[in-house]
């Protein structure tokens, strides 16, 4: 029996544009950005938020993580900042609230910094969960799901190339063109959410790659990993082409160390129940964001680990 080969899980480090400035000001994050590319970090990712009502205690997921009155630079303005100065490191949204703006802006915003980083942009796209935020952009909260995938359908038409005409409820384009077009032949776009009927459509249709839900464990992911896959494969595409991002914790020693043996057993169980990029927010490695040489020994040490994890994989599989 020939061996399993998988493609090799990568890391993404979670970089936080938003909340109290930091000493030294913003541009820490492009420190930031070299620190974990140095270190071997696959990507980074950046969130998104507009505008903030006033609910923050809404947030369906945990404790949000500022008042609505702090700071949220805008991502893709900061990963394009970030492309000027890294070379390798992949440029990821996490999420983008797609429908916040207006299908052609993004197309053109997207297809430039791809152009500018030499063709690394992988877009995570959601529906945002605030009905103020949606609100400020004219989007009702009902219709946000039907405004997140009329946006992506209208963003890949028309990065095509072609003249594009769109005829949507919430997008409607007659025969214009967008260039430049993306630096990839396609850009890879990675829908967040639960894995409901219309998700599953999306990501086989649009997408490239899943980010479910906060929360989401090992044993709750592999049966949609599974789901997820035989539809792509229905679809005539290859399942093992896509990305499916998880939140991974680190375990740490007594000292606070990161216990390596430890990290390594739960990014293996990441990876058995089927994520492929594993997601660790910066800080979690540092508290002061101008620690550059402790983000880069983290990081380096998160690679190992994830390697590690890999390899066990690989070896069981055999």
């Amino acid at each position: 029996m020939r061996p399993v080969t998988r493609p090799r899980p990568t890391l993404t480090i979670g970089l936080n544009p938003f909340g109290a400035r930091p000493g030294g000001g913003w541009r820490v994050l492009l420190d930031q950005a070299r620190a974990v590319e140095e270190a071997g970090a696959d990507r980074v990712v950046v969130p998104d938020h507009v505008v903030l009502g006033p609910r923050v205690g809404d947030y369906p997921w945990g404790t949000f993580p500022t008042g609505p009155e702090a700071d949220w630079l805008e991502p893709l303005t900061v990963l394009t900042a970030m492309a000027a100065v890294t070379e390798r490191v992949r440029l990821t949204t996490g999420v983008l609230v797609a429908p916040l703006r207006p299908a052609a802006v993004l197309a053109k915003t997207v297809a430039t910094l791809d152009v500018l980083s030499d063709g690394r942009v992988d877009l995570g796209v959601g529906t945002g969960w605030q009905p103020e935020e949606l609100a400020a952009a004219g989007v009702p909260f009902a219709e946000r799901g039907a405004a997140l995938t009329e946006t992506v359908a209208a963003c890949r038409a028309l990065w095509s190339g072609e003249p594009t005409t769109f005829d949507g409820v919430h997008v409607h384009l007659d025969g214009v063109w967008c260039a430049p077009r993306p630096a990839q032949e396609r850009l890879p776009v990675w829908f967040s959410g639960t894995l409901h009927a219309r998700n599953l459509r999306r990501i086989t249709e649009l997408g490239d790659g899943w980010i479910p839900i906060m929360g989401t464990t090992p044993d709750a992911l592999r049966p949609d990993v599974d789901r997820l896959r035989t539809a792509v494969a229905a679809a005539g595409r290859d399942p093992d082409g896509l990305t499916i991002r998880l939140p991974a914790g680190v375990v740490r020693r007594a000292d606070g160390a990161i216990d390596e043996d430890a990290t390594t057993d739960r990014f293996g169980d990441l990876l058995a129940a089927g994520a492929t990029d594993l997601n660790v927010n910066s800080r979690t490695a540092v508290s002061d964001p101008r620690d550059l040489a402790t983000l880069r020994r983290e990081v380096a040490v998160l690679r190992r680990c994830l390697s590690d994890a890999a390899a066990r994989r690989d070896r069981t599989d055999r």
